[in-house]
């Protein structure tokens, strides 16, 4: 069937079999055109797959030979750049005059954009005839190398290898190699590349190094800032006293700022960290404080936790404002009577609610309003700066408590009375047991239908009030000559108004008394214990007791 350039007399050179079991390939649907080849004996047309292959530009490309698995294996002219076997040259030489063995077709790579172009240097005729009807697939080719266009950058590929400029040889010879090996050729009459010198290593090194050390700098303050401990000082400070005032409702972070602002500690975050190590951290108050500067965080928060570092005044519970007037003029260093004078004279001025102005025969407008706590009081401040203060604190936490909206609840005419009952309770109740039991005595003796009193509350402490003094044991003589308003075994009902200043307990122990029928008591030890009793023969049972402890 074929002829000495058939398939058998191809493969009797090189060797191979034929593929597809020694049968030939048919393509029916393409028109078998007879070829002549001077050389090739009888000239027999060969069939489709076993002739040799062209490709539109009329290249040949030999048949490939298969391994064991049908992998396709091909010579080494197919690459290009190989010398070629004896049997190849043979065929150079024997009888085609081209110099190409016959090859077989195949299609072409996608990924060589020169996969469509023919090889260099071929001029074939198309032997199909109708290219465009039927083109034949492309072969992979290898194609020549042609001139790249010149690239204005410079990005290494995987491909690409290494610069020698980071490889360590001679920048310019790469170049040149490269350039050689693209086939790249620089164009007559071009500016020769400029050579790296020295100078620009040393500079591109030193620009790496300082990139080098920024990172490292800023990646150490971000591992300090995030894990490494906060900056602090050590010990008890250096000995330079300094006056900090912590704000009310302050918290860590603001306390904190405050103290590194004036010196004290080192860093925010070493205060807040101590202040949560200590159990006792949360509970600093506000105020004044006497610290010193470069204090270890530790040993601040110790300090802002001891009275010893206060600068501020403490109001006690159930104090009356003569007390406190002479405790302002001592802390802020003026002359004994200074702030009582200025709360005689400026007590309108100093922010009282509406319902504490203008009550008939009050001794001390301001006496229930400067609430129990600790205030800001140093050297320099002015009285009625402090004043406002306590008068402040006091109207913010009675519109807490709701003493306006619940005094007509418990049958009293007014806030004012409310808090008089509660300044009651905390003068006559010896502890915080006893406030709700004295509560309930005050309420069932304003009844109008006590009989045990006739609506007199009968309480010492009133009487003491108007006096100036406290006194346990006075002579009912003394007691019943004295017609003053605020002495309550001579008139009836509450008091014009408090007579000290009560506090939490006390005021909560107003609003919620007992229920128990309570109407006497007596301190039967003569100090702190307290009994109660719901009748008159009761009461007489422990004034007798009271009277065996006191000698009477």
């Amino acid at each position: 069937m074929y002829g000495d350039g058939g398939w058998g007399g191809q493969q009797t050179h090189t060797g191979q079999q034929p593929p597809y079991g020694g049968q030939p390939q048919q393509y029916p649907e393409q028109p078998q055109s007879q070829q002549q080849y001077g050389d090739w004996g009888d000239g027999g047309p060969a069939a489709y797959g076993h002739q040799s292959q062209y490709d539109q530009y009329g290249q040949q490309h030999p048949e490939p030979q298969y391994d064991q698995y049908g992998r396709p294996q091909y010579d080494q002219q197919q690459y290009g750049g190989q010398p070629q076997s004896q049997h190849q040259q043979g065929h150079d030489n024997g009888g085609w005059g081209s110099g190409a063995d016959p090859q077989a077709q195949y299609p072409a790579d996608p990924s060589d954009p020169y996969g469509q172009q023919a090889a260099y240097g071929t001029d074939q005729p198309d032997y199909y005839g109708t290219p465009e009807a039927y083109p034949p697939p492309e072969p992979p080719t290898r194609r020549r190398a042609e001139p790249e266009p010149q690239r204005t950058d410079w990005d290494p590929g995987p491909d690409e290898g290494e610069h020698a400029f980071f490889a360590g040889g001679d920048p310019d010879e790469d170049d040149e190699a490269a350039d050689e090996g693209r086939g790249e050729r620089r164009s007559r009459g071009a500016k020769p590349k400029k050579r790296r010198n020295g100078c620009a290593c040393l500079v591109v090194c030193l620009v790496l190094g300082g990139g080098v050390a920024g990172i490292g700098y800023f990646g150490y303050q971000f591992y300090q800032e995030r894990f490494g401990a906060a900056p602090d000082y050590a010990g008890d400070g250096n000995g330079e006293q300094v006056t900090v005032t912590i704000p009310k409702g302050a918290g860590g972070s603001t306390i904190g700022q405050e103290l590194k602002r004036q010196g004290v500690v080192k860093s925010v975050d070493a205060f807040i960290a101590a202040q949560q190590s200590n159990p006792r951290g949360k509970s600093i108050q506000d105020g004044v404080y006497t610290l010193q500067k470069e204090m270890s965080a530790e040993s601040a928060v110790e300090l802002l936790l001891s009275p010893k570092s206060r600068s501020n005044l403490i109001v006690a519970e159930g104090r009356r404002n003569v007390d406190v007037y002479k405790a302002i003029d001592k802390q802020i260093g003026v002359d004994e009577g200074t702030t009582a004078k200025v709360a005689e004279t400026e007590w309108k001025n100093l922010g009282l609610p509406e319902w504490a102005m203008n009550h008939k025969d009050v001794k001390d407008p301001l006496e229930g309003f400067l609430y129990p706590s600790s205030y800001s009081a140093a050297k320099g401040q002015k009285p009625e700066d402090v004043l406002k203060q306590m008068v402040a604190r006091a109207n913010e936490r009675y519109e807490e408590i709701g003493l306006e909206e619940k005094a007509e609840g418990l049958g009293l005419k007014s806030p004012w009375e409310l808090l008089t009952v509660a300044s009651l309770v905390q003068a006559e109740g010896k502890t915080h047991d006893d406030f709700r039991k004295m509560s309930e005595v005050i309420y069932n003796r304003l009844k109008p239908t006590n009989t045990e009193t006739n609506q007199e509350l009968q309480f010492d402490s009133t009487f003491n009030y108007l006096k100036g003094q406290s006194e346990i044991r006075i002579s009912e003589s003394e007691i019943n000559s004295n017609p003053d308003p605020y002495n309550t075994y001579t008139n009836k009902g509450l008091p014009p108004g408090p007579i000290g200043n009560p506090g939490e307990e006390a005021l909560k122990a107003a609003l919620t008394p007992t229920s128990d029928g309570w109407m006497y008591f007596v301190a039967t030890d003569g100090v702190s214990k307290t009994e109660f009793a719901e009748t008159h023969d009761e009461f007489l049972k422990l004034k007798d007791k009271f009277d065996a402890v006191s000698g009477n």
